[in-house]
């Protein structure tokens, strides 16, 4: 009994941070979605799709689009750290693919803000190379932008657990390839990556989730129409004191995420049976 009072007692600090900072606010807010006025009814969800209908598939397109990129260029990076053959640009990479891990989205919206305006950085060092004219500058503070900054952001973590699961498959079967004359892509393709397919879909997940709920980036990047739910969100609570709309739009993207959750968890139930 001793043991177990001390087990509480421990968790405890941490159990009442998730009810008070995460279960209670969730619970809040899903009763506030369905409040209108001084009734319950659907009011604020219709007022969403009627408003915000396209923001929501901007959101879904946008987060899809990004979560397979990020996926494209994590296998790759992790391929070649895993199958590399140059010990130098494999530590060289292994060294700087790290970075946009340490930092901030609300600083990744700053930093492509001014990196990908049209008399950005960017378009800055074309023109000084001479590889484009004032004139043939190009803006990517839209849609695009918004694309980048989670693709540059996201793919190292991804990429970290995914060269991990590389790292620890077995050798043999990469060597015996090797030695039948496989090339190194149909190697990972066909080899690496079914192997740590499991591993590849909960980064994959974990950063759908995560690019659902950043406000920093498309209200830096894109200030633009459509945009996505969470600037949304903040517009609704900010600008006209809406919070029935802006729950109903929070209930909405977490659908979403479930949607996603939920195709994991039936795709490790299936893998299990």
């Amino acid at each position: 009994m001793r043991n177990k009072l001390l087990a509480i007692l421990l968790v405890l600090p941490a159990l009442v941070m998730i009810v008070l900072f995460f279960i209670v606010p969730l619970i809040a807010s899903i009763l506030g979605a369905f409040e209108v006025g001084d009734a319950w009814g659907l009011g604020n969800f219709r007022k969403s799709f009627e408003l915000y209908s396209s923001d929501m598939i901007f959101t879904v397109v946008i987060v899809t689009v990004s979560t397979a990129l990020i996926g494209l260029f994590s296998v790759a990076i992790g391929g070649y750290l895993t199958l590399g053959e140059n010990p130098r640009a494999v530590a060289i990479l292994r060294w700087l693919y790290r970075w946009p891990m340490f930092i901030p989205f609300i600083v990744v919206g700053q930093i492509l803000r001014t990196f990908l305006a049209k008399n950005g950085l960017m378009n800055n060092i074309l023109v000084s190379l001479g590889l484009l004219t004032p004139l043939q500058t190009v803006g990517f503070l839209d849609w695009r932008g918004i694309v980048i900054a989670f693709v540059w952001k996201q793919t190292p973590f991804v990429t970290l657990l995914v060269a991990g699961a590389m790292a620890s498959l077995d050798r043999s079967t990469i060597e015996a390839a090797r030695n039948l004359g496989a090339s190194r892509l149909r190697i990972l393709i066909e080899i690496v990556v079914p192997q740590i397919a499991g591993t590849l879909l909960v980064g994959l997940i974990l950063s759908f989730v995560t690019m659902m709920s950043v406000l920093s980036v498309p209200l830096m990047i894109n200030a633009q129409s459509p945009t996505m739910l969470t600037a949304d969100i903040a517009f609704r609570i900010n600008a006209h004191g809406d919070y029935g709309v802006a729950n109903a739009l929070g209930m909405i993207s977490l659908i979403l995420t479930t949607g996603v959750a939920l195709i994991y968890l039936r795709q490790t139930m299936k893998e299990r049976s």
